[in-house]
């Protein structure tokens, strides 16, 4: 019981002193809005810090963990299975989340900032095959380290991956290198991170100033409707996966044996502190244990509902502000397509959720401006995002144990 409050503080200090700097930096911009053109550059400072790292973080993290992939292990149909649930749930979660957000609406507030033609823009005169090949590619190595050309060098990161795995002994070092350079960017988002409650701050008094008050009650109704929704998918949707994989007793393990996974989740806002209590749940859920011990680790890197909905909250929050239509067929393709890419990069990168944010803006071509509204909106539903992520993986396991494996015919499942 004495460790309790330091427990707390551990687990969700940076979410408090984020909270701490936008409470700071709004009652700044209420009051006192005739500085807080002094205290935006502190957090352009950090936004830039931001983009600076995004572009080497994004090809330490994917190539080198398609290199250290062990070829060998042929895990087959497990593996394929696992590929498709994780998918079409990430898939459902974000086509649900554009639904919801279809019939309930948020109003725009006055916002500043010029949107640049981004991927999707270019010469109205282009082809959309034109459109498509500068979309995947560039012409000049030099170009990839644009952010500008964010999803031609995630293309470009998988490819230098997957050579390194093919590589064999000759590519060991390299892979060496890719794995030690993806600790190093780690820890220097890390070190950027630590400045978020200034820089967020500042760049939240400057909106609150600028903009007003009213920017309180925009933000009221996203983060309603991210709550309401997730707790409707956490309920319905997850019972529904467990029913697909084995009936109503699979309703019943699931629930019966998800409790500890839960209360694990929200009190320690972690994916990582859950899973040692997912895999222990997994048997009495009827999961196969080589299923689980495949999926869960796995999923709690590369499926994350949670973060697959409030991906899509975000893109629609930073459309709102600029005043663009986020409900265009092409707008709602890429955004399913950024919440998967997403959700496979960002798990295994601390505040992984914020490169989102980067490649979000990249892609549409968003003023910078739109970034704190989208870092801030992910701040606040991460309790959420951190119980659908990591209670998914055990709906996700069942899936694919279900369809994935077939259990020795003298099996017997604890209850």
């Amino acid at each position: 019981m004495e460790r309790q409050p330091s427990t707390f503080l551990s687990n969700y200090s940076s979410i408090l002193l984020l909270l701490l700097g936008i409470v700071v930096g709004s009652v700044v911009g209420v009051f006192m809005p005739g500085i807080v053109g002094w205290l935006k550059p502190l957090g352009d400072v950090f936004l830039n810090l931001l983009f600076a790292a995004v572009i080497p973080l994004l090809f330490f993290a994917i190539a080198s963990a398609l290199a250290n992939i062990d070829a060998s292990q042929q895990l087959g149909r497990i593996v394929t299975t696992m590929i498709g649930v994780f998918l079409s749930t990430v898939i459902i979660s974000a086509v649900l989340t554009m639904v919801v957000l279809w019939f309930f609406p948020v109003d725009a507030v006055r916002t500043t900032g010029e949107v640049s033609d981004g991927l999707l823009g270019g010469d109205p005169n282009d082809t959309w095959a034109d459109r498509i090949v500068r979309f995947l590619t560039v012409g000049e190595f030099s170009q990839l380290l644009s952010r500008q050309n964010m999803l031609a060098f995630v293309i470009f990161s998988f490819l230098v991956g997957i050579a390194a795995m093919r590589s064999g002994e000759a590519g060991a070092p390299f892979r060496a290198f890719l794995a030690s350079g993806n600790e190093v960017m780690k820890q220097l988002l890390l070190l950027i991170m630590k400045a978020a409650p200034i820089g967020l701050g500042a760049y939240f008094a400057y909106q609150v100033g600028t903009i007003g008050p009213e920017l309180f009650g925009f933000y009221a109704k996203p983060l309603g409707l991210y709550y309401a929704f997730g707790l409707f998918y956490f309920v319905v949707f997850f019972s529904i996966y467990a029913y697909v994989a084995n009936g109503r007793q699979g309703i019943s393990r699931y629930w019966k044996n998800n409790v500890l996974p839960t209360a694990t989740a929200i009190s320690t806002c972690s994916s990582i502190a859950t899973m040692p209590v997912n895999l222990a749940a997994a048997p009495k859920m009827g999961i196969p244990v080589p299923v689980a011990n495949v999926v869960i680790p796995l999923g709690m890197t590369l499926h994350k509902d949670g973060s697959a909905i409030s991906s899509v909250v975000k893109i629609y929050v930073a459309f709102v502000l600029i005043g663009r239509d986020f409900f265009e067929p092409v707008t709602l393709l890429t955004a399913v397509g950024i919440t998967i890419l997403v959700s496979i990069v960002a798990g295994g990168i601390p505040n992984g959720g914020y490169i989102g944010e980067m490649l979000m803006i990249s892609v549409y071509g968003l003023p910078t401006e739109a970034i704190p509204a989208v870092m801030i909106i992910g701040t606040l539903v991460d309790p959420m995002a951190t119980l659908l992520n990591a209670t998914g993986d055990t709906v996700a396991a069942m899936l694919v144990g279900r369809f994935g494996w077939k259990r020795p015919p003298d099996t017997t499942i604890d209850e």
